[in-house]
């Protein structure tokens, strides 16, 4: 079993759940025994990344002056060392005065390494950040027992892991069952694409594939944004995709290519000394006859007298040339400009590992960008919605503003339905009920738990308010005091609780492709129950029967409102907005009185087939929008590329207009909106 496990442990994503049980050698309901496990971890060593070692400190100081005009100075700092020794002797002077020169030289070759060491040190401690990426802790099977915190470090191929929504994935493992109808995994720290990825249990017949394509797969350091499913560990510590990463990047650490500056400072230093050793070698040469005399016999030079003295004394002028025509001040100035240039790019978040690499900036025409999070914030956020007014042929638009989960971060533009009429409240409650996202404050970040959509349909909820005012006004209040913070890191949606608490959820019926909609039956106030529902935008309108309108009443949908809905979908997709409808059912039928899973009816809440009948003769509500918007820095950043002469391209997988909406808005692309 070991054998071919080790041989096929990084191809089970072809195999059936069948097979890798079998190959693995345990059971779904049993896990791994204790025996078993410490025996796989002689071999497989434990599920964490190594910690390559570093250069030591007095390597990393000797690089420094690995360079030839770091070279030339020394020696010229020596010679000068030594003339202004000799020279004191002379004048009988011993004094700091006599060692200046030579001081300033060593100094600054002391100061260029300790900028160089200090800078690649830093760089050093930056590579670490990907074990930050790992998870500490995972639910595992073991010997027939749950272990609910087990230390991730642990885990050995063969595992059964449980995984559940906001769970960060601990190692590279096989989904053996869902226990959701849908499973999705955020996989943006490996593949830099925001949207989760849709997973399953089926095998992918393919030996050789590309990470997105292993659908069967989830991966160590990505987080699971919905649904919950068994795991079979595949890979471990540095076997695992990030482990591949971790060591791609120490292997492209030792690579060392001179870049085109450093090229032309050693071109320029061995020109330089060659040429210096000529002069002064000529120098001394031509005053030869001061030192060195004879006299002449018939024509011929006889009786040779050699003057030490004079010879050392021509010497010291000849190398008091050599060290006035090396250039002390260049090293200091490329490595002050360097390290200001450095300092600069580490303000921006950008990490340079060596100096010389700064350069690199000046010499580049073209660059290739990424969209999601590096252009973009990376963040989903609600832009603008709308619902119908007074008539069908009438529609509302409302525009948001802020670009981040904080709740305080902007808000919507001349708001000032506080009542809230009952479409706005219909939306605000779909919005807060039908979601499962959360929304976690890190220092000053705020992040999402969950899908990223949803947890920015929950920033909308907290930005609308309830129509309640002495409630709204009591939320508001304990929000300024609490600053949205419950403890050090969770955030406290006021509004959003309200809006569960008055409507408590019953029962959800899962995303899938075929029918692009989520929904959840809750119980309302007044004791009966309403199916909320959020989806594709056309997905709804075909099971949609109905318009409400803003007073409440609820109008048949005709074409001419059908087409009004589309047009305004239309135009919000074509600025690049991702849109999901927003609908509502009163009329469960046998669903009406359901309340928990003893229902006669929960059977069929267990089968995703039945969902797009439950979901029927639905009353339409409006549509959201959302975006990744770009960086607020970004525009200057295009516009200063533009003018350095470089040109820009941006590589992305997310849809054409989408893609061309952000460019046009970044001043990327230019032309008509």
């Amino acid at each position: 079993m070991e054998e071919s496990l080790g041989e096929k442990q990084f191809h089970a994503w072809s195999w059936s759940v069948e097979e890798c049980l079998k190959e693995y050698n345990v059971k779904l309901d049993k896990g791994l025994s204790t025996y078993e496990v410490e025996k796989r971890r002689e071999r497989y060593g434990w599920n964490e990344l190594q910690k390559e070692k570093g250069k030591p400190m007095w390597k990393l100081v000797f690089e420094q002056f690995d360079d030839m005009l770091v070279k030339i100075l020394l020696v010229a700092a020596f010679i000068s060392f030594i003339l202004a020794y000799l020279h004191g002797n002379e004048i009988g002077e011993s004094g700091f005065e006599v060692y200046v020169e030579p001081f300033v030289i060593v100094l600054i070759l002391v100061l260029n390494a300790i900028v160089g060491v200090w800078q690649e040190t830093n760089a050093e401690k930056a590579l670490e950040a990907l074990k930050e990426m790992q998870c500490e802790s995972a639910k595992v099977l073991r010997d027939g027992y749950l272990v609910p915190d087990l230390p991730a470090r642990e885990l050995v191929p063969g595992d059964i892991v449980e995984l559940r929504v906001g769970d960060k994935v601990p190692a590279d493992m096989r989904i053996a069952g869902l226990k959701t109808s849908t499973l999705r995994v955020e996989q943006s720290s490996l593949t830099g694409e925001a949207m989760p990825v849709l997973k399953g249990t089926n095998p992918v017949h393919m030996d050789d594939c590309e990470l997105q394509a292993k659908e069967n797969m989830v991966f160590s350091g990505t987080t699971v944004v919905n649904g919950s499913c068994l795991c079979i560990v595949a890979s471990t510590g540095m076997h695992t995709e990030i482990g591949k990463i971790q060591k791609q990047i120490h292997e492209a650490s030792l690579e060392e290519s001179d870049t085109p500056l450093k090229k032309k400072l050693d071109e320029f230093g061995n020109r330089l000394t060659t040429a210096i050793g000529l002069v002064c070698l000529t120098v001394w040469l031509i005053n030869y006859k001061y030192f060195l005399t004879w006299d002449l016999v018939d024509g011929w030079p006889t009786n040779f007298r050699f003057s030490f003295e004079k010879c050392t004394y021509y010497f010291k002028i000849a190398v008091a040339l050599a060290v006035a025509a090396i250039p002390e001040g260049l090293p200091a100035v490329i490595t002050t400009c360097l390290a200001l240039g450095t300092r600069k790019m580490a303000q921006k978040n950008a990490i340079v590992r060596k100096l010389p690499s700064v350069e690199t900036l000046g010499c580049t025409t073209v660059i290739c960008s990424d969209k999601t999070g590096t252009l973009t914030t990376n963040q989903m956020s609600v832009i603008e919605f709308f619902t119908l007014g007074g008539k069908t042929t009438s529609s509302r638009i409302f525009r948001v503003e802020g670009t981040t989960y904080d709740p305080k971060d902007g808000g919507i533009v001349d708001w000032n339905c506080y009542n809230m009429d009952a479409n706005l409240q219909a939306m605000a409650e779909v919005c807060a009920v039908c979601n499962d996202a959360g929304i976690f404050c890190n220092g000053r970040l705020f992040r999402a738990t969950g899908l990223p959509t949803e947890a920015a349909l929950k920033v909308l909820v907290e930005k609308m308010g309830v129509p309640d005012s002495k409630v709204r006004s009591k939320i508001r209040d304990s929000q300024l005091a609490a600053n949205y913070l419950i403890d050090s890191n969770t955030v406290k949606l006021g509004c959003c609780e309200w809006w569960t608490k008055r409507s408590k959820r019953l029962a959800t019926l899962e995303f899938d492709r075929i029918r692009k909609s989520m929904s959840v039956i809750v119980r309302e106030p007044t004791g009966s129950n309403r199916l909320l529902v959020k989806g594709a935008v056309e997905n709804l309108l075909e099971r949609s029967s109905h318009v409400q309108l803003a007073d409440g009443s609820l109008v048949p949908i005709d074409e001419s409102c059908r087409q009004l809905l589309l047009l305004r979908h239309l135009e919000m997709s074509s600025k690049g907005l991702r849109c999901l409808g927003v609908a509502y059912k009163d009329e469960l039928g046998e669903f009406s009185d359901y309340y928990n899973e003893s229902h006669p009816a929960h059977k069929k809440l267990l089968d995703p087939a039945y969902y797009s009948s439950i979901e029927s003769e639905l009353v339409f509500v409006g549509v959201v929008g959302l975006r990744d918007p770009p960086r607020e820095e970004v525009h200057k950043a295009i516009d200063d590329c533009r003018e350095a002469g470089i040109k820009v391209m941006v590589i992305t997988g997310d849809n054409k207009s989408t893609a061309e909406a952000i460019c046009r808005e970044i001043r990327l692309l230019f032309g008509r909106r």
